[in-house]
């Protein structure tokens, strides 16, 4: 990656961690508790079509679903990752990241007979650091990702597509990326709770990077407020990687 991108990365991360400090230590002074700010929305909703440029949409995980209807109504989501037979070597992945998810997902994944080569994706989010480890374990298996149309991928869920060893998303499905949302601790001094985001973010880029992501992807969701989501277009999944051309 050019070292011009990389420091642009850096110091846009920079920016960021600054604005978490100051909003911590302005909490810590006037409610004597660290928390990351609650965001208003200021975007339209999700069912709204997205175009260049107008990206931003309000998000609430298990409330809203993109404008694109998919071909096949998944119903409600489960609460954690559930893998099911689609066709052949080709496996879906659908549900929310939750504790535990990466070790059991890799587990199954790897037991598989014939082994899957595809797996289709479909998730609101959920825990990003079982997001990185389950999205090593895809390139380690060498499992291609993929995307359907009217189908998401948002929050966490793109660290699973982008650990696919060949990424395809259709032009109509939702890839979306937004600031992670750690939760308020109210025992932990300002700069050490600012240490933590740090060095999550840190691990993130360095996923990222490993994965043949650019990490200016990064920027959109550093500036994105975890209650709305930033839907990627297809020349930006392009540009950062996520998708891969088709042989």
């Amino acid at each position: 990656m050019p070292r011009n991108a990389i420091a642009r990365t850096l110091m846009g991360v920079l920016i960021f961690q600054l604005g978490i400090a100051a909003f911590l230590i302005l909490g810590d002074m006037r409610l004597g508790r660290i928390g990351i700010p609650d965001f208003g929305p200021d975007a339209p909703g999700l069912t709204e079509p997205v175009r260049p440029g107008d990206q931003r949409r309000t998000y609430a995980p298990r409330r809203d679903r993109p404008a694109v209807l998919p071909a096949r109504d998944p119903g409600n989501l489960p609460d954690r990752l559930v893998l099911t037979p689609e066709d052949g070597p080709t496996w879906r992945l659908e549900g929310e990241i939750a504790e535990g998810d990466a070790a059991r997902i890799a587990d199954l994944l790897a037991e598989a007979d014939p082994p899957i080569e595809t797996l289709i994706l479909q998730s609101p989010g959920g825990t990003v650091s079982e997001a990185l480890v389950l999205g090593r374990a895809l390139r380690r298996l060498g499992i291609a990702t993929r995307m359907l149309s009217g189908e998401y991928c948002l929050s966490a869920c793109p660290y699973l597509l982008a650990g696919g060893v060949t990424r395809q998303v259709h032009p109509d499905a939702s890839v979306g990326v937004h600031q992670h949302f750690y939760g308020r601790n109210v025992l932990l001094p300002a700069f050490v709770a600012v240490e933590d985001i740090q060095i999550s973010q840190a691990e993130v880029m360095d996923y990222l990077d490993e994965m043949g992501i650019d990490p200016m992807v990064m920027r959109h969701g550093l500036g994105t407020p975890p209650d709305e989501i930033y839907i990627l277009v297809p020349d930006e999944l392009e540009r950062y990687g996520f998708t891969t051309p088709e042989s």
